[in-house]
């Protein structure tokens, strides 16, 4: 699988230089998905500029969420006829947008899609994320049918550059099974 058809999907605001995205971005050539606007993310768009990409690899895509890119990677996937595009999703820390303070911020996200995934998922989730509680992102797992893994070893909040994550291993050796599958 080439490098560029692994697909990297920031949440809102993007993600900074120190994420884990980045430096694999970076140290891998893997592809950001680029959106017209990080700070005011309108769902339809994010899901249409996926399906853009997507349409344009030359095979079917591994995708590398973080927090809101898990949302836009359930949403994509529950709109989409061209599902077998993707051979498997990374997703990190995904935010519950149905949360009464999350809510008001996108607003165009919520109701969070709740069927299973057409490919195979990895979750990874973080016990003191503060923006999604740990059963919550147990049910989005179980919904979407991702395999659930806890960042475990502390406090790593929301797994981003804050959480010391670095080029994070763990998680980018589950990336290296989906892109095999």
């Amino acid at each position: 699988m080439k490098s560029s058809n692994v697909l990297i999907l920031p949440g809102w605001q993007n993600s900074g230089p120190d994420h884990w995205q980045s430096r694999w971005e970076r140290t891998h050539g893997y592809q950001r998905v680029e959106q017209h606007d990080w700070m005011h993310p309108l769902r339809g768009d994010w899901i249409a500029r996926l399906e853009e990409v997507l349409l344009s690899c030359d095979e079917p895509a591994v995708l590398v969420a973080h927090s809101l890119g898990c949302v836009h990677t359930a949403a994509w996937a529950a709109h989409s006829k061209n599902t077998q595009r993707v051979k498997g999703a990374l997703l990190v820390a995904p935010p519950d947008v149905e949360r009464e303070d999350i809510r008001p911020m996108l607003s165009s996200w919520a109701p969070v899609p709740l069927q299973p995934l057409p490919f195979p998922a990895v979750l990874f989730a973080s016990s003191d994320d503060p923006f999604c509680a740990p059963a919550r992102a147990a049910q989005f797992a179980a919904a979407w049918g991702a395999t659930m893994v806890d960042a475990g070893a502390g406090a790593r909040g929301h797994l981003n550059a804050d959480s010391g994550l670095a080029d994070w291993p763990e998680a980018h050796e589950q990336l290296l099974r989906l892109m095999r599958l």
